[in-house]
C-alpha cells in the first residue's frame, strides 16, 4: 500500500477519472464495489467528484456533459500521465502526431489538464499539478494500482509516449511481449499490441486496474450489481485478475496482486 505526499513523476500515471451519464449511480456503484466515498462537487467544477478511500483521493467520477455542442464523452475510464508543463505537452502531442481533443485548461488551484489521441487512438490525458497531485492512496485494495496501453499500432504509440512524456518503454522478463513503460527509471505502466485473439472492434485504449482482495468475489459483486463480465478471473505472472464492464459502460480490470 502506499500514499502519495508529492507531485508524480513525469510520464507516470497519476489519475483515472469517469464521465458518468448517471453520476450518482456510478458514485454509488464504485462505493459499494470498492468502498469509496464520494459527493457531488461544487457547480464550479461541474459537480465533478473527488472520490475517497480513507480521506485519501483515490478517482474522480464527473457528469457527462457536451461541450460546444459535440456529443457528450463516451463512459470510460481515462487514465492521466502527469506532466510538468502542460502546454508544451500540448505541442509535443501535435508534433508527434496524436490528437488534441481538449486543449490545456486550468482547473481553479488545482492543476491544468488536457485529453489528447496517440497515433493508434489511444486516448490519455495529462495533467500538471498545482495543489493537487492526483491520487494520494494507490496499491492497497480499492485503489488504482495499475495502467495498461492495449494500442492496434504498438509501433506508432511507443514513439508517441517516449517523445510526449519522456518514458521508456523495455520488454518485460515474466512477458516478453508486453512493454513496460519507464518513468524515471521505474516500470508505472504497460503496453501491449491488441492481438487477434481480441475482438476485432476493440479499439486502442487505456485499462484501468483497480486492487482487490480477491478478485473472483469483487467480479462476481460486480454483476451482482449490474456489470457485464468480459474476462472472468484468470491467473497471470502479476496475480489474478477479471475484466468487467459497469452499468454505464465504462470497462475496467480488478487485480488480486501477487507481487
Amino acid at each position: 500500500m502506499a500514499e502519495i505526499n508529492e507531485r508524480y513523476t513525469q510520464g507516470t500515471p497519476c489519475w483515472v477519472d469517469l464521465m458518468a451519464s448517471d453520476q450518482q449511480a456510478a458514485i454509488d456503484f464504485y462505493e459499494d464495489l470498492l468502498g469509496w466515498h464520494g459527493e457531488v462537487g461544487p457547480p464550479e467544477f461541474g459537480g465533478y467528484a473527488i472520490c475517497e478511500l480513507r480521506d485519501r483521493a483515490v478517482a474522480g467520477i464527473g457528469p457527462a456533459m457536451s461541450m460546444d455542442g459535440a456529443p457528450p464523452p463516451p463512459t470510460v475510464w481515462t487514465t492521466y500521465l502527469a506532466v510538468d508543463d502542460i502546454e508544451q505537452t500540448a505541442a509535443k502531442v501535435e508534433q508527434n502526431g496524436g490528437t488534441l481533443f481538449m486543449p490545456p485548461m486550468q482547473v481553479g488551484d488545482k492543476g491544468k489538464m488536457l485529453v489528447c489521441a496517440d497515433p493508434s487512438g489511444a486516448v490519455v490525458g495529462a495533467w500538471e499539478p498545482l495543489t493537487f497531485f492526483g491520487a494520494t492512496r494507490v496499491n492497497e485494495p480499492g485503489t488504482l494500482v495499475w495502467n495498461e496501453l492495449n494500442t492496434r499500432d504498438l509501433t506508432k504509440a511507443v514513439p508517441f509516449y517516449e517523445a510526449v512524456f519522456g518514458v521508456k518503454f523495455e520488454s518485460m522478463p515474466e512477458m516478453p511481449s508486453y512493454q513496460g513503460m519507464l518513468a524515471g527509471g521505474r516500470v508505472c505502466a504497460g503496453a501491449q499490441q491488441i492481438g487477434p485473439d481480441m475482438p476485432a472492434e476493440m479499439p486502442s485504449h487505456w485499462l484501468t486496474y483497480f486492487a482487490v482482495d480477491d478478485a473472483d468475489s469483487t467480479t462476481a459483486a460486480a454483476v451482482h450489481a449490474g456489470s457485464t463480465l468480459l474476462q472472468p478471473a484468470f491467473d497471470m505472472p502479476a496475480g489474478r485478475m477479471s475484466v468487467v464492464m459497469d452499468p454505464q459502460g465504462a470497462v475496467f480490470a480488478l487485480l488480486k496482486s501477487s507481487m
